[in-house]
């Protein structure tokens, strides 16, 4: 059956996971994004092409076990630091995405060498130091779409080799800053600019090698730069010290990151409290040498799904591929469901959730200043609680693959839900009774997480209509079909 789909914005991966959505979900409807009183914001992220819908029939439970694919964060960062080292590096249980995708093109470009033995296994020879570019006399061009896990490492990696680079992406990426980590490396003695007037990409860089040294930088907005800055440090011929002017936001990413780099054999010194204005040093004697091999774990912002879809309908659920021995934050969404209700079981590398039907969800106030991308789940979640819900500390939605705030305080208002809107957080109170509207169109701007996340309206008994659910194919392209697989209807 012919479909219309605009490939101005979208890959061929994502037709790809388009065509192959679980049928048992799919409603072939063609339609135009809706008008919605909400017409500033979605004129600004919703184009006038043509986009396939999926429709979520009511779900009367989730019961079952998913293996989770593997990290988006961990992926990239496993690629970039097997690049870097000495020696070559088996990288097993890779994220199949688009994100992930743009970093393998991107190492091609460079001339890394990467054996792919399949979509979810490589191995990466390292050039045991900076990446240098290919063809010294002219510009290399990274095309990274909306990848910022691809976008800021790299953006620090080059500028520690020798060349020059353009690094862009599609619309949206020209609307992520990156100025304070062209600040960081600007102190360290890079030549790296943005666009001045945006703080965004794309960067330009022409990079001479660095000599070490000290950097002060934000961490207000994104963790991913000082991520970035500690990955390309080890690759540098001196002492770097980078120290945060501020607050850092999303520490566990940061954690995750440095955890990483120890597995790579480079151990970073912290002084300070990670929640607080930190220091942290790399010495030179700190070098990347191959672990030979690694497995990346599963992803943990996309266990927020099922671990919210057993809460909401009471059934049991265990997600496999992150549990107690996780690396990521993200993991502490499960302890967010139980303080609503849920009964949560850790193991070593799965947690499984459930919920007693004699109790119900209550509302909660939680910092999520950690846990960002699986907030969002929690946002949904919260149209099935007694009483509001406030999600704090989310200043960094509104830097993300779109406006997330605006798009959540959207979607949750078209679904029933009463939502206050402030600059960090918002509070949603749940539409009276938890009667979720029937047959809400679900505009996903362009963001996986908003396809993901909405689907779970359908546990209220409702029909929801995903829009564009190919967008899903950035990190998850198998999502619906996983849901569909432990859905009773």
């Amino acid at each position: 059956m012919a479909r219309t789909i605009s490939m101005m914005l979208r890959s061929l991966a994502c037709l790809v996971a388009g065509a192959q959505l679980s049928q048992a979900f799919l409603t072939p409807t063609v339609m135009q994004p809706p008008s919605t009183s909400f017409a500033t914001f979605v004129a600004a992220t919703a184009s006038e092409k043509e986009t396939e819908t999926l429709t979520v029939t009511p779900i009367k439970s989730l019961d079952g076990t998913v293996t989770l694919p593997g990290s988006k964060s961990l992926s990239n960062r496993c690629l970039l630091l097997a690049a870097l080292s000495e020696g070559k590096t088996r990288v097993d249980n890779l994220l199949e995405s688009d994100d992930i995708r743009y970093m393998l093109e991107a190492l091609d470009t460079l001339k890394v060498p990467v054996e792919r033995h399949s979509a979810e296994s490589v191995t990466v020879t390292g050039q045991a130091g900076p990446i240098n570019s290919p063809n010294p006399e002219e510009v290399v061009e990274l095309f990274l779409g909306n990848a910022g896990t691809a976008m800021r490492p790299l953006a620090a990696a080059m500028c520690m080799g020798q060349g020059k680079f353009v690094l862009d992406g599609v619309p949206r990426m020209r609307e992520r800053p990156i100025a304070d980590l062209m600040d960081g490396l600007q102190q360290l003695g890079a030549d790296a600019t943005c666009v001045a007037e945006t703080g965004c990409p794309p960067v330009t860089i022409s990079a001479n090698g660095l000599k070490g040294g000290t950097a002060s930088i934000s961490g207000k907005m994104s963790s991913q730069f000082l991520s970035s800055l500690l990955m390309a440090s080890p690759v540098v011929d001196g002492d770097v010290t980078i120290s945060i002017k501020d607050e850092l936001i999303s520490a566990p990413y940061v954690a995750l990151t440095i955890g990483l780099m120890k597995k790579f054999g480079v151990t970073v010194e912290i002084e300070g409290d990670m929640d607080k204005t930190p220091s942290f040093k790399i010495a030179e004697s700190e070098k990347y040498q191959s672990p030979e091999s690694i497995l990346v774990e599963g992803d943990a912002s996309s266990a927020s799904y099922f671990i919210a879809g057993a809460a909401i309908t009471g059934g049991t659920v265990t997600v496999r591929g992150c549990g107690s021995e996780s690396v990521q934050g993200d993991v502490a969404f499960a302890n967010v469901m139980e303080q609503m209700g849920a009964t949560v079981t850790w193991a070593p590398e799965s947690i499984t959730v459930t919920r007693d039907p004699s109790v119900k969800l209550k509302g909660v106030d939680v910092d999520c200043g950690k846990i960002p991308d699986a907030a969002m789940t929690l946002a949904v979640a919260a149209l099935f609680a007694e009483g509001p819900t406030t999600i704090r500390n989310v200043y960094s939605w509104r830097l993300k693959e779109t406006e997330r705030m605006k798009a959540i305080v959207a979607e949750c208002t078209k679904l029933g839900a009463t939502v206050e809107e402030f600059e960090d957080y918002c509070i949603i109170h749940p539409p009276a009774d938890n009667k979720v509207n029937d047959n809400v169109l679900i505009e996903t701007y362009d963001d996986h997480r908003m396809a993901m996340t909405f689907s779970l309206a359908a546990c209220a008994g409702v029909n929801v209509i995903i829009n564009d659910p190919g967008c899903t194919a950035k990190t998850f392209p198998t999502y619906f079909d996983m849901l569909e697989s432990i859905a009773t209807h």
